[in-house]
């Protein structure tokens, strides 16, 4: 039965989730059962198109990447897919509405990272950001707000803003695996090579413009999205605190990282914040 199949998709889904991310597992548990397996489904999309281009160095990266990309269209024309990633992924696309050009973004910049290095200019960055970030954060949306065309309008910007964070963190801790184990250079009119504390400065400046912008559409989330989006939040605002406390040379040298005892002593202060209704 199609069922059975449609259920081990899900649990596979899931299962990526929860291996390899411990915080973002995290954060969508605290999201309403009416959404959760949603969210699975798209990180575990996202999830395996980046681990394509970032980590099977030992094969054709590029061939597996195309055929990654042929069974994702094939899975979406054809509503089924014998690779369970795509298979849940494509009931949620159907379900709600989550548009071609999204996902279009998304492989465009996951594809670059199979030949492109260095970002020079700031247009390239955002480009690569919205592509590899902020689309993902609009894949969320469209399932937080169920769909409904002009809350989705209303949070967009914010949503986009907080992607962005997320991603510039995601590159500000892992610079030493970006830059030396895959020889990628994100910031732009940065040199990471000597990378000091004036520049990495400015790039959490930005971050934390982001983050500013972000939490705005957060606190007009529906109540089923928003615990789960606002520790994720809480997450990555500490990460970016810690990175901010870092010495530069440190982060060049070291993945920052925040343990687990206090991603779950997290947790317990942000949902303590979110009772007290804090969160505004």
């Amino acid at each position: 039965m199609k069922e059975i199949f449609d259920t081990v998709s899900k649990s596979c889904s899931k299962e990526v989730t929860n291996t390899y991310s411990t915080s973002f597992s995290l954060a969508t548990k605290m999201l309403s059962p009416t959404i959760r397996q949603d969210i699975y489904n798209i990180y575990g999309f996202v999830r395996f198109a980046d681990e394509i281009v970032d980590s099977f160095h030992d094969y054709n990266k590029k061939k597996l990447f195309n055929g990654f990309e042929e069974d994702l269209w094939r899975a979406i024309e054809d509503k089924i897919s014998l690779n369970p990633i795509l298979n849940s992924f494509q009931h949620t696309v159907h379900n709600y509405g989550i548009e071609k050009h999204l996902i279009t973004s998304f492989m465009d910049s996951m594809r670059l990272d199979l030949s492109k290095s260095t970002y020079l200019t700031s247009k390239e960055f955002e480009e690569y950001i919205y592509g590899s970030a902020d689309v993902v954060g609009l894949m969320c949306l469209k399932v937080f707000v169920k769909g409904d065309r002009d809350k989705y309008e209303a949070l967009k910007e914010s949503a986009m803003h907080l992607g962005s964070a997320f991603q510039k963190v995601n590159f500000l801790r892992d610079l030493k695996a970006d830059y030396e184990g895959l020889n990628r250079s994100y910031f732009p009119n940065t040199d990471l090579a000597s990378l000091d504390e004036i520049s990495k400065q400015v790039i959490i400046a930005e971050i934390e413009e982001d983050f500013k912008l972000g939490y705005k559409g957060i606190l007009l989330l529906p109540n089923e999205a928003k615990f789960g989006v606002f520790m994720a939040y809480r997450y990555y605002k500490r990460l970016l605190k810690k990175l901010s406390k870092t010495p530069a040379i440190e982060i060049k040298n070291a993945r920052i990282r925040v343990p687990n005892y206090e991603k779950f002593g997290l947790l317990t202060r942000s949902y303590v914040k979110y009772q007290l209704n804090l969160v505004k």
